[in-house]
């Protein structure tokens, strides 16, 4: 008996080794960074200032700061009704150690807003971005935008449609490129016509009725010859509707002559293609790198 209690005890030790391997790597990998959270990107006076939403954090390496380094502004997904900046704070944290300032950003989601609003945070992040990243060693001349699900959606959009940045007073364009982690949203216009999957009319929520708002805020219709370099990365295990919409979407890439590199990663699912995030060997790690010139 005693030797099963023994046997039953060994998984939970393995757990425990496993907990404190990961909590002594974090604590290593944070080391190599300064996190400066929930700062306020909008005024706090502005019509619909949320103080939680409304905010971004930094994460700034702490080697050699007499070098200004590449910008990296993460854009979180969940559906455009939920997620948070917190989730993925082992983002910025990895990226501060490849030699990246990190930003990432919270926005205010539906039902309290639709995704034009979402889409116009997002712009006033980049302008505060521009505005005074140079505070925190960052290059606001190589500002990149990342994104995954609904996140990667918007970044997408920031990227294409110059009007968004433009009402802020940020023009032309600053984005220099913009890395894509399993886009949703890239195509809503189609999309929300056809409703073909079970509880699609959730999304009428955040993109409301209008077709006509539903094609303006799908990068796909807003791509042009300009459109800045984009890495796509795509699971292929993840939603039928992400593989459908990022096809049509690189075809007009390919077609406009937009630099672009595309990735189908194998085995991974949707969530799964940000939770490999965490490990800072990833492929996309990798390829972000040399895509915005980052030097240790």
């Amino acid at each position: 008996m005693s030797r099963l209690r023994l046997l039953w005890q060994i998984p939970l030790i393995l757990f425990v080794l496993i907990v404190v391997l990961i909590l002594v790597n974090e604590y290593a990998i944070a080391r190599s960074s300064r996190r400066i959270n929930d700062i306020p990107y909008r005024p706090t006076n502005a019509p619909g200032y949320d103080v939680e939403r409304n905010s971004l954090d930094v994460y700034a390496p702490t080697g050699n700061p007499s070098r200004s380094k590449p910008v990296v502004m993460f854009i979180h997904g969940g559906s455009w009704s939920s997620g948070s900046k917190n989730i993925y704070a082992f983002i910025g944290r990895r990226l501060a150690k490849l030699g990246v300032v990190a930003v990432l950003i919270n926005y205010r989601l539906a039902p309290a807003v639709e995704v034009p609003d979402m889409a116009a945070d997002c712009a006033e992040a980049v302008r505060w971005v521009s505005q005074h990243i140079a505070e925190y060693g960052g290059d606001s001349s190589r500002i990149f935008l990342m994104g995954h699900s609904a996140g990667a959606g918007l970044a997408a959009l920031l990227a294409t449609d110059d009007q968004i940045l433009a009402k802020v007073g940020m023009s032309p364009n600053p984005v220099k490129g913009v890395i894509l982690d399993d886009p949703a949203g890239l195509d809503m216009f189609d999309y929300l016509s056809r409703m073909d999957y079970p509880n699609d009319e959730q999304y009428l929520i955040p993109f409301g009725k209008k077709p006509a708002v539903w094609r303006s805020v799908s990068a796909l219709y807003s791509l042009t010859a300009h459109t800045p370099p984009m890495l796509v990365y795509v699971g292929d295990q993840t939603y039928p509707s992400i593989i459908k919409s990022t096809r049509l979407f690189l075809q007009r890439l390919e077609a406009l002559g937009v630099n672009h590199e595309f990735t189908r990663m194998p085995n991974k699912k949707h969530v799964g293609m940000v939770t490999q995030l965490f490990w800072k060997n990833n492929i996309i790690y990798r390829d972000l790198l040399a895509f915005v010139g980052a030097k240790r």
